[in-house]
């Protein structure tokens, strides 16, 4: 049998060492990441490397310690040294799983701002189910669009429609406008209609409905899920 020549030894044992680094990298990452998740928990680290391993099983650990710079991020500018309580698993498991697996930041940081909510004091308020599966079913698209409704007050969620026509750039009250302006409101594009019908479907907001049953999308409503939903990825 032929022996290996000088190079391809080298070539292989370069190679070698370089696998050793990205290991090496993988068992740090993991164990940054199963810190995290057992000080979220409130459990020992044990518990959060084996919920890494056998439940979570992210595939990119590049957005896992993202996500912890983020949520650690957030919790310095809430002046927070460790959270305040734990998360149930119940609730910890599927938004860290999400969380960690979302490939936009924008929307990777709503999860991480939702987390560091729900560790706060008033977080039991945040621990919606609801909040996770909402946050699941946006696009970046969408959740810009829901953004951009809930950036308007108003005290009368009910009866005060917000118009739609000029999204995804800006939204107006309907009380701010006369009514001859608003006669003359028109339906958005169809991109924003996609997302709209998206939000409609999840609760976070409301739409009319003509008198054959299609849906009107030129004004629609804030509703009170979709209010609580924007606060609990809002840090205050």
């Amino acid at each position: 049998m032929e022996l290996p020549d000088k190079e391809t030894i080298e070539e292989v044992a370069k190679a070698a060492q370089e696998a050793s680094k990205f290991g090496s990298s993988l068992v740090e990452a993991a164990t940054k990441v199963g810190e995290f998740i057992a000080k979220t928990i409130g459990g020992p680290l044990e518990t959060g490397i084996g919920i890494w391993h056998d439940r979570l099983k992210y595939s990119r650990w590049e957005r896992q310690i993202r996500l912890i710079q983020k949520a650690d991020e957030f919790l310095d500018s809430r002046k927070m040294v460790r959270p305040v309580r734990a998360l149930p698993l119940s609730f910890a498991v599927p938004l860290l799983q999400a969380a960690a697996l979302e490939e936009n930041n924008d929307l990777q940081d709503m999860w991480a701002r939702l987390l560091v909510n729900g560790l706060t004091e008033e977080g039991e308020e945040y621990l919606r189910r609801a909040n996770i599966d909402i946050l699941q079913s946006l696009s970046p698209f969408d959740a810009a669009i829901l953004s951009k409704i809930y950036s308007v007050k108003t005290d009368s969620i009910l009866s005060n429609s917000v118009l739609t026509d000029e999204l995804p750039d800006k939204v107006t009250l309907s009380s701010t406008l006369t009514r001859d302006v608003l006669s003359q409101a028109r339906e958005p594009v169809d991109e924003v209609k996609l997302a709209l019908a998206n939000i409609n479907r999840l609760g976070c907001i409301s739409v009319g409905t003509s008198w054959d049953g299609s849906q009107i999308f030129k004004e629609v409503y804030q509703t009170i899920l979709g209010r609580k939903f924007i606060e609990a990825c809002t840090l205050k």
